[in-house]
Protein backbone atom coordinates (compact mmCIF):
# COMPACT_ATOMS: atom_id res chain seq x y z
CA UNK A 1 0.00 0.00 0.00
CA UNK A 2 1.03 3.80 -0.69
CA UNK A 3 -0.47 6.54 1.19
CA UNK A 4 -0.42 10.17 1.88
CA UNK A 5 0.01 10.91 5.40
CA UNK A 6 -0.70 14.34 7.13
CA UNK A 7 0.36 14.06 10.44
CA UNK A 8 0.20 17.16 13.01
CA UNK A 9 3.49 18.50 14.16
CA UNK A 10 4.28 20.66 17.13
CA UNK A 11 7.84 21.14 18.89
CA UNK A 12 5.57 22.00 22.10
CA UNK A 13 2.75 23.33 23.96
CA UNK A 14 3.92 26.87 23.77
CA UNK A 15 4.93 26.49 19.65
CA UNK A 16 2.43 26.63 17.05
CA UNK A 17 1.49 23.40 15.53
CA UNK A 18 0.90 22.25 11.93
CA UNK A 19 -0.02 19.66 9.16
CA UNK A 20 2.63 18.01 7.56
CA UNK A 21 2.58 16.05 4.63
CA UNK A 22 4.55 12.42 4.23
CA UNK A 23 4.45 10.02 1.54
CA UNK A 24 4.78 6.27 3.37
CA UNK A 25 5.01 2.90 0.43
CA UNK A 26 5.31 -0.45 1.19
CA UNK A 27 3.10 -0.46 3.74
CA UNK A 28 1.18 -3.92 4.64
CA UNK A 29 -2.51 -4.58 4.92
CA UNK A 30 -1.49 -6.28 8.34
CA UNK A 31 0.48 -3.96 9.74
CA UNK A 32 -0.87 -2.07 12.95
CA UNK A 33 -1.29 1.78 12.33
CA UNK A 34 1.39 2.04 15.10
CA UNK A 35 3.61 -0.01 13.00
CA UNK A 36 2.90 2.07 10.12
CA UNK A 37 3.74 5.06 12.03
CA UNK A 38 7.52 3.17 12.55
CA UNK A 39 7.56 2.64 9.00
CA UNK A 40 7.06 6.45 8.29
CA UNK A 41 9.84 6.85 11.68
CA UNK A 42 12.25 4.78 9.76
CA UNK A 43 12.28 6.77 6.73
CA UNK A 44 12.55 10.16 8.59
CA UNK A 45 15.99 8.96 10.59
CA UNK A 46 17.73 7.79 7.78
CA UNK A 47 16.95 11.85 5.93
CA UNK A 48 18.25 13.09 9.74
CA UNK A 49 14.49 14.68 10.00
CA UNK A 50 12.78 14.55 13.72
CA UNK A 51 11.06 11.26 13.76
CA UNK A 52 6.80 12.12 14.32
CA UNK A 53 6.25 11.14 18.39
CA UNK A 54 3.71 9.65 19.31
CA UNK A 55 2.12 7.54 22.15
CA UNK A 56 2.46 3.96 22.84
CA UNK A 57 3.37 1.25 25.46
CA UNK A 58 1.85 -2.64 25.49
CA UNK A 59 0.59 -2.61 22.15
CA UNK A 60 -2.36 -5.29 23.02
CA UNK A 61 -5.04 -2.92 23.56
CA UNK A 62 -4.84 -2.22 27.38
CA UNK A 63 -2.56 0.42 28.27
CA UNK A 64 -4.82 2.64 26.56
CA UNK A 65 -1.72 5.07 25.31
CA UNK A 66 -1.98 5.42 22.01
CA UNK A 67 -4.01 8.06 21.62
CA UNK A 68 -4.67 9.31 17.95
CA UNK A 69 -7.19 10.81 16.09
CA UNK A 70 -7.44 9.46 12.85
CA UNK A 71 -9.32 10.86 9.72
CA UNK A 72 -10.82 12.96 12.68
CA UNK A 73 -12.46 9.89 14.89
CA UNK A 74 -10.86 8.95 18.31
CA UNK A 75 -8.83 5.65 17.45
CA UNK A 76 -9.86 5.80 13.89
CA UNK A 77 -12.65 3.95 11.55
CA UNK A 78 -13.00 1.31 13.85
CA UNK A 79 -14.03 0.90 17.75
CA UNK A 80 -10.67 -0.38 19.38
CA UNK A 81 -7.43 0.90 20.30
CA UNK A 82 -5.41 2.92 17.80
CA UNK A 83 -2.51 -0.38 18.75
CA UNK A 84 -5.36 -2.65 17.30
CA UNK A 85 -6.55 -0.86 14.24
CA UNK A 86 -5.05 -3.08 10.65
CA UNK A 87 -3.99 -0.90 7.94
CA UNK A 88 -6.92 -3.09 6.27
CA UNK A 89 -9.38 -0.86 7.67
CA UNK A 90 -7.61 1.27 4.92
CA UNK A 91 -7.19 1.53 1.26
CA UNK A 92 -3.92 1.94 -1.51
CA UNK A 93 -4.43 5.51 -2.24
CA UNK A 94 -5.57 6.65 1.20
CA UNK A 95 -4.89 10.18 2.24
CA UNK A 96 -5.24 10.06 6.33
CA UNK A 97 -5.27 13.30 8.80
CA UNK A 98 -3.91 12.13 11.65
CA UNK A 99 -4.28 14.89 14.90
CA UNK A 100 -3.85 14.21 18.95
CA UNK A 101 -6.25 14.21 21.28
CA UNK A 102 -8.14 18.25 21.24
CA UNK A 103 -8.75 19.21 24.61
CA UNK A 104 -8.00 22.19 26.84
CA UNK A 105 -7.17 19.76 29.70
CA UNK A 106 -5.21 17.89 27.20
CA UNK A 107 -2.22 20.01 26.19
CA UNK A 108 0.12 19.12 23.50
CA UNK A 109 3.30 17.59 24.65
CA UNK A 110 4.86 16.84 21.35
CA UNK A 111 3.46 16.45 17.68
CA UNK A 112 0.79 13.30 18.51
CA UNK A 113 1.72 13.45 22.62
CA UNK A 114 -0.29 14.80 25.39
CA UNK A 115 -0.36 15.49 28.59
CA UNK A 116 -3.23 13.12 30.41
CA UNK A 117 -2.26 13.50 33.74
CA UNK A 118 -5.43 15.08 34.48
CA UNK A 119 -6.98 12.24 34.45
CA UNK A 120 -4.14 10.86 37.28
CA UNK A 121 -5.26 13.47 39.30
CA UNK A 122 -9.10 12.63 39.00
CA UNK A 123 -8.46 8.96 40.15
CA UNK A 124 -6.04 10.31 42.68
CA UNK A 125 -9.18 12.07 44.29
CA UNK A 126 -10.84 9.39 45.16
CA UNK A 127 -10.85 5.80 42.67
CA UNK A 128 -9.08 4.05 45.66
CA UNK A 129 -10.96 1.83 48.73
CA UNK A 130 -9.91 1.60 52.23
CA UNK A 131 -8.01 -1.18 52.80
CA UNK A 132 -7.82 -2.43 56.34
CA UNK A 133 -4.57 -4.35 57.75
CA UNK A 134 -4.49 -7.74 59.37
CA UNK A 135 -4.64 -11.22 57.60
CA UNK A 136 -6.82 -11.77 54.60
CA UNK A 137 -10.29 -12.16 55.10
CA UNK A 138 -12.24 -14.76 54.03
CA UNK A 139 -12.84 -14.81 49.79
CA UNK A 140 -16.72 -15.53 50.38
CA UNK A 141 -16.96 -13.76 53.68
CA UNK A 142 -18.92 -10.46 51.51
CA UNK A 143 -21.07 -11.73 49.20
CA UNK A 144 -21.39 -9.50 46.04
CA UNK A 145 -24.93 -10.16 43.80
CA UNK A 146 -24.13 -10.63 40.41
CA UNK A 147 -25.51 -7.73 38.83
CA UNK A 148 -23.30 -5.15 41.15
CA UNK A 149 -20.16 -7.61 40.19
CA UNK A 150 -21.18 -7.92 36.58
CA UNK A 151 -21.55 -4.14 36.51
CA UNK A 152 -18.36 -3.07 38.54
CA UNK A 153 -16.19 -5.61 36.05
CA UNK A 154 -18.06 -3.49 32.92
CA UNK A 155 -17.13 0.02 34.47
CA UNK A 156 -14.03 -1.20 35.51
CA UNK A 157 -12.66 -1.99 31.82
CA UNK A 158 -12.02 1.62 31.29
CA UNK A 159 -8.22 1.83 30.35
CA UNK A 160 -8.15 5.80 30.72
CA UNK A 161 -7.24 6.65 27.29
CA UNK A 162 -8.75 9.52 27.15
CA UNK A 163 -11.37 8.96 23.53
CA UNK A 164 -14.89 10.23 25.42
CA UNK A 165 -12.85 13.18 26.06
CA UNK A 166 -11.41 14.00 22.15
CA UNK A 167 -14.58 12.79 21.02
CA UNK A 168 -17.02 14.48 22.84
CA UNK A 169 -17.67 18.16 21.21
CA UNK A 170 -17.24 19.77 24.52
CA UNK A 171 -14.45 17.57 25.95
CA UNK A 172 -16.06 16.15 28.86
CA UNK A 173 -14.47 13.68 30.59
CA UNK A 174 -17.90 12.54 32.75
CA UNK A 175 -17.55 8.73 30.84
CA UNK A 176 -13.97 8.30 32.28
CA UNK A 177 -14.89 9.59 35.86
CA UNK A 178 -18.38 7.86 35.94
CA UNK A 179 -16.74 4.55 35.07
CA UNK A 180 -14.00 5.15 37.56
CA UNK A 181 -16.68 5.42 40.59
CA UNK A 182 -18.94 3.21 39.51
CA UNK A 183 -16.94 0.09 39.29
CA UNK A 184 -16.37 1.06 43.22
CA UNK A 185 -19.15 2.21 44.66
CA UNK A 186 -20.81 -0.89 43.36
CA UNK A 187 -18.71 -2.49 45.95
CA UNK A 188 -19.10 -3.07 49.40
CA UNK A 189 -15.43 -2.62 49.60
CA UNK A 190 -16.18 0.69 48.30
CA UNK A 191 -18.72 1.80 50.47
CA UNK A 192 -16.64 3.72 53.39
CA UNK A 193 -15.85 6.06 50.65
CA UNK A 194 -19.17 5.95 48.72
CA UNK A 195 -19.95 9.66 49.21
CA UNK A 196 -16.58 11.25 49.40
CA UNK A 197 -15.98 9.53 46.09
CA UNK A 198 -18.47 10.71 43.89
CA UNK A 199 -18.15 14.48 45.40
CA UNK A 200 -14.20 15.06 45.38
CA UNK A 201 -13.68 13.03 41.91
CA UNK A 202 -16.46 14.91 39.80
CA UNK A 203 -15.01 18.21 41.79
CA UNK A 204 -11.55 17.54 40.54
CA UNK A 205 -12.79 16.46 37.33
CA UNK A 206 -14.20 20.31 36.43
CA UNK A 207 -11.00 21.90 38.45
CA UNK A 208 -9.05 20.14 35.63
CA UNK A 209 -11.16 22.19 32.90
CA UNK A 210 -12.86 19.84 31.27
CA UNK A 211 -16.12 20.53 29.88
CA UNK A 212 -19.44 19.79 30.57
CA UNK A 213 -21.63 16.62 29.30
CA UNK A 214 -24.58 17.32 27.26
CA UNK A 215 -25.25 13.69 26.60
CA UNK A 216 -24.76 13.70 23.21
CA UNK A 217 -23.22 10.29 23.07
CA UNK A 218 -20.35 10.35 21.21
CA UNK A 219 -18.11 9.78 24.22
CA UNK A 220 -19.83 6.07 24.31
CA UNK A 221 -19.81 5.53 20.61
CA UNK A 222 -15.85 6.12 20.56
CA UNK A 223 -15.24 3.97 23.71
CA UNK A 224 -12.91 1.26 22.79
CA UNK A 225 -13.80 -0.59 26.08
CA UNK A 226 -17.28 -0.18 25.04
CA UNK A 227 -18.75 1.84 28.65
CA UNK A 228 -22.15 2.51 28.56
CA UNK A 229 -23.90 5.77 28.13
CA UNK A 230 -26.13 5.04 31.59
CA UNK A 231 -22.72 4.97 33.44
CA UNK A 232 -22.92 8.91 33.29
CA UNK A 233 -26.50 8.60 34.54
CA UNK A 234 -25.93 6.40 37.38
CA UNK A 235 -22.85 8.97 38.44
CA UNK A 236 -25.22 11.34 38.77
CA UNK A 237 -26.99 9.62 40.48
CA UNK A 238 -24.73 9.09 43.33
CA UNK A 239 -23.40 12.67 43.24
CA UNK A 240 -27.13 13.82 44.09
CA UNK A 241 -27.13 11.06 46.99
CA UNK A 242 -23.84 12.00 48.07
CA UNK A 243 -24.66 15.91 48.22
CA UNK A 244 -27.75 15.02 49.89
CA UNK A 245 -26.52 13.07 52.55
CA UNK A 246 -23.22 15.56 53.28
CA UNK A 247 -26.13 18.51 53.39
CA UNK A 248 -28.52 16.08 55.09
Amino acid sequence: MKLTLRVWRQRNADTPGAMSTYDVDGISADMSFLEMLDTLNEALILCGEDPVAFDHDCREGICGACSLVINGDAHGPERTTTCQLHMRSFRDGDTIDIEPWRAAAFPVVKDLVVDRSAFDRVIQSGGYISAPTGSAPEAHATPVPKADADSAFEHAECIGCGACVAACPNGSAMLFTSAKINHLNVLPQGSPERETRVLDMVAQMDAEGFGGCTLTGECATACPKGIPLPSITAMNREWLRARRKVKG
